[in-house]
C-alpha cells in the first residue's frame, strides 16, 4: 500500500508575499515607525511612504516580503486635509525627512500615536496625557553629515538607495552648517582632489558662532590639512577645527591630520559644556534646554546616577541639586569632556560601560536618582535587571526609540516600578525619529 500523502490546509500555506504589478487604489490606515504608513491589500500589511491617514492613493508594490510589503506612490487620489507643500525642494528624493508633507502640528498627532501604540503593543501602559515638548521645526539640526558625489558636490544619501543627492539647501539644518558644507566641497574640489570621494561632518554651536569640521576618507591618504583649513576659514571665519580621518566599513575610525582646536563651547540651559568632535551631543539647538530642564529641574537629594552621560548634559546641571553626581560614560570620543566638564564639581566622571559599572555596584549608597540616556539599542535584559536590583526611588529615562524603550519598560514594571509622567520630546521634526522621557518611581 502507497503511504498517504500528507494533507495541506489551505491556511497552514504560508501566504505568497506580493509582486510587483500594477498601480492599485488603496486607503491609509495609520502611521508606523520608520517614517512609513499602514495600508492593507487582501489582508497583507503594506508599508507606504509620503502619504498621511485617511488618504486614498495609488501605490506600486515595489518589495514583497513573506509578511509585508512595501509600495511607492503613483498618485495621491484623495488628499488629507493636514497635508502641506513640503519647504524643501530635495523632499522624497532626500533620504533625510519623511514628513515634510504634514504640517507641524499633524507631524506631532502621528508621533504620539506611534509612541503610544508602541508601547501598549509591549504590554505598557502609557498615562492618559503625554505631554509634548516642541520648538521651531526649521533650521535646528546642530549636527550633519554628507557624502560628496563624483562631482565633489555635497549631498545626503537617497531615499531607498544609496546614491548620493547633491543638495543646494537643508532647511532643517542650521544655515551656518549649509553654507560651509558648500564652501568645504569646493576647497577640498580645488586644493585636495585626492580626497573624492569622502564624507564630510559638521558640528556648530547654537547661535553658530563656532564650528568644527571633519573630513572622512575611505582609505588613508596624505594631504596638506593645514592649507585647506587656512583658507576655509577665510571663507567661514566661525571655523574653529577640523581633522581627516579614515573610516572603515565598520566605522572604525583612524586620524590622519587635525588642525586648529578639537572642541568648541556649546552653551546649553545655562552652562557651558566642552563638545569635542565626534562626541554626542543632542542635535536640536533650540529644544535642548527644554529637554535638560525635563530631566534634572525640581530633582534632588544626596546622590544621582547619570548613566550614559555623554559629555555630562544632565550631570553638570544634577551637581547643582544633588549633593554627590556619579556620571558613567564608555565612548573615548566623549571622556575628554565629560571630565573636563565636571572639573571642580562635586560629580564624578567613571570611564566604564553602563553595564560594567551596574555589575560592579552591588553595595554602597543607594541613589535618589538614577538617569539613564541609552543608545537606540535601549538598555537590553540584563541592564534592566541590574538597574532595577538597585532599588533607586526614582528613574529618569530618555530614550531615542520606542520600540526598545517599551522592552525595557516592560522589564522595569515588572520589577516594581510605575510610570509616572511620559514627555514626547520633538528633537527631529520632518523625520520619523523622536525622543522620549519617562518618569518612574519604585512601588
Amino acid at each position: 500500500m502507497k503511504p498517504r500523502r500528507p494533507v495541506t490546509r489551505t491556511h497552514d500555506r504560508a501566504p505568497k508575499p506580493p509582486q510587483p504589478g500594477p498601480p492599485v487604489l488603496v486607503h491609509i490606515e495609520k502611521p508606523i515607525y520608520g517614517g512609513s504608513f499602514l495600508t492593507r491589500l487582501d489582508g497583507k500589511a503594506i508599508f507606504v511612504p509620503l502619504v498621511l491617514p485617511g488618504e486614498q492613493a495609488l501605490v506600486r508594490i515595489v518589495e514583497g516580503k513573506r509578511g509585508y510589503a512595501t509600495a511607492e506612490v503613483e498618485e495621491i487620489a484623495a488628499a488629507a486635509p493636514e497635508r502641506i507643500a513640503p519647504r524643501c525642494p530635495h523632499f522624497a528624493v532626500c533620504g533625510g525627512c519623511n514628513y515634510q508633507h504634514a504640517s507641524y502640528e499633524n507631524q506631532l498627532v502621528l508621533k504620539q500615536a506611534i509612541l503610544r501604540e508602541t508601547l501598549e503593543r509591549a504590554g505598557v501602559a502609557p498615562p492618559e496625557q503625554i505631554e509634548v515638548l516642541a520648538a521651531e521645526p526649521w533650521g535646528y539640526r546642530n549636527r550633519i553629515r554628507l557624502a560628496l558625489d563624483s562631482n565633489g558636490e555635497p549631498g545626503y544619501r537617497g531615499r531607498r538607495s544609496h546614491t548620493v543627492v547633491p543638495i543646494t539647501e537643508c532647511p532643517i539644518a542650521a544655515p551656518l552648517l549649509v553654507a560651509a558644507a558648500k564652501e568645504l566641497a569646493l576647497l577640498i574640489r580645488e586644493l585636495l582632489p585626492a580626497l573624492w570621494p569622502a564624507e564630510i561632518a559638521l558640528f556648530c554651536d547654537r547661535d553658530e558662532t563656532a564650528l568644527l569640521a571633519s573630513i572622512i576618507a575611505a582609505q588613508p591618504v596624505k594631504v596638506d590639512l593645514a592649507k585647506l583649513c587656512i583658507a576655509m576659514k577665510e571663507r567661514v571665519p566661525a571655523l574653529q577645527g577640523m581633522e581627516l580621518v579614515a573610516e572603515d566599513r565598520e566605522g572604525n575610525q583612524q586620524t590622519l591630520a587635525q588642525w586648529g582646536n578639537p572642541s568648541l563651547v556649546y552653551r546649553a540651559a545655562d552652562f557651558d559644556y566642552r563638545v569635542d568632535r565626534g562626541a554626542f551631543f543632542q542635535v536640536n539647538r533650540w529644544l535642548v534646554d527644554a529637554l535638560t530642564d525635563r530631566v534634572t529641574q525640581c530633582r534632588s537629594g544626596k546622590l544621582a546616577w547619570d548613566l550614559y552621560a555623554g559629555v555630562g548634559l544632565f550631570a553638570q546641571q544634577l551637581a547643582a541639586s544633588f549633593e554627590r553626581v556619579v556620571a558613567v560614560e564608555v565612548a573615548l570620543s566623549s571622556r575628554a569632556a565629560l571630565m573636563s566638564n565636571l572639573s571642580g564639581t562635586n560629580a564624578e566622571p567613571i570611564l566604564a560601560s553602563t553595564l560594567e559599572f551596574l555589575k560592579r555596584k552591588r553595595t554602597g549608597t543607594r541613589p535618589d536618582l538614577i538617569v539613564v540616556d541609552p543608545p537606540r539599542t535601549g538598555l537590553g535584559p540584563e541592564t534592566v535587571a541590574l538597574l532595577a536590583a538597585v532599588e533607586a526611588p526614582k528613574i529618569v529615562y530618555v530614550s531615542c526609540d520606542p520600540a526598545t524603550l517599551a522592552r525595557d519598560l516592560h522589564g522595569l514594571i515588572a520589577a516594581g516600578y510605575a510610570i509616572d509622567a511620559i514627555a514626547l520630546a520633538d528633537l527631529f521634526p520632518q523625520t520619523y525619529h523622536l525622543e522620549t522621557i519617562v518618569e518612574l518611581s519604585k512601588r
